[in-house]
């Protein structure tokens, strides 16, 4: 996965917010699970100790990466299950950035109803343009607006009848 640096001023990161870091972190962490097969959790400990090292972590908001590192991968196959009827490949073709983003966006949107359906698909987007590949962000989107039509759908209607 190639890293995005934030542009810096003063020592601190651009406009990104804690979150938007928290989660550019958990797509790192859940990523490189992902790489080294993604079934085992006790793998997480030693991705988290790495990725707590990286540049800028300290600005992240460290309680919402590890929220979401642990929850999308602790609850993969859970997730997998909602997602997988929406995309257009078997599991097995997606890169590993749009399955960890889709694995991020789909516990957002499944677990945190707190997060409005419309910011857990734009962050999710957000990290597939800065990752991923040309339109895998069109994919995502495509993805998660049908799965949050199915999670969220009182929130979805009432956001469509504006």
């Amino acid at each position: 996965m190639t890293e995005s640096k934030p542009a810096r001023a003063g020592g601190r990161a651009n406009a990104r917010s804690a979150r938007r870091l928290a989660r550019e972190f958990a797509l790192q962490g859940v990523y490189a699970w992902l790489l080294r097969g993604g079934a085992d959790l006790a793998e997480l400990g030693e991705i988290d100790a790495h990725v707590r090292d990286g540049e800028d972590f300290d600005q992240a908001d460290a309680q919402w990466y590890q929220t979401l590192l642990q929850g999308a991968a602790g609850q993969a196959a859970a997730l997998r299950e909602r997602f997988v009827p929406y995309i257009d490949r078997p599991l097995a073709e997606l890169s590993p950035i749009e399955h960890a983003v889709l694995l991020i966006g789909s516990f957002e949107l499944v677990q945190h109803v707190e997060v409005p359906y419309r910011v857990a698909i734009n962050e999710a987007v957000e990290l597939a343009k800065s990752f991923g590949g040309t339109d895998g962000y069109r994919f995502v989107n495509g993805v998660l607006d049908k799965l949050a039509a199915e999670v969220r759908a009182p929130e979805v209607q009432a956001t469509a009848r504006r």
